[in-house]
């Protein structure tokens, strides 16, 4: 990817489109947001394939996160906490559970930044 600075931050062209980059939201992604939705989307992703793959009933997955940063090291991120909400008929605890343990071991994204961001996970079902 090749990001090219522009008055407010930095854009790059993808397949889809242009993306904006900027530490000020009003001109884009904030750098931070980019890194825990790469790391949210690729683990919701994986779950999917997962469940599909054990040919488990679902019909929603939904991801919402809870970040902590330390601003006394450069506002770091040191927490993502993921809470997934599963929809689904005749969805078992112990077999989201385990989803989620080989998800985590799958995410490329969890697994780049397993040894310097805590990564927590919890979920609800929720019956369609």
């Amino acid at each position: 990817m090749k990001f090219l600075m522009k008055e407010h931050g930095f854009e790059t062209e993808v397949e889809y489109g242009k993306l904006q980059v900027c530490g000020d939201e009003k001109y884009g992604f904030r750098p931070y947001q980019l890194l825990v939705s790469a790391i949210a989307v690729c683990s919701g992703g994986v779950l999917r394939k997962i469940l599909e793959k054990k040919r488990v009933s679902f019909s929603d997955i939904t991801v919402t996160t809870e970040v902590e940063r330390n601003e006394k090291k450069a506002d770091r991120i040191e927490k993502i906490h993921m809470h997934f909400v599963i929809t689904g008929s005749d969805l078992s605890k112990e077999v989201i559970e385990k989803c989620l343990t080989v998800t985590r071991k799958n995410c490329s994204m969890v697994q780049s930044v397993i040894d310097c961001i805590e990564i927590t996970e919890t979920f609800e079902i929720v019956p369609n």
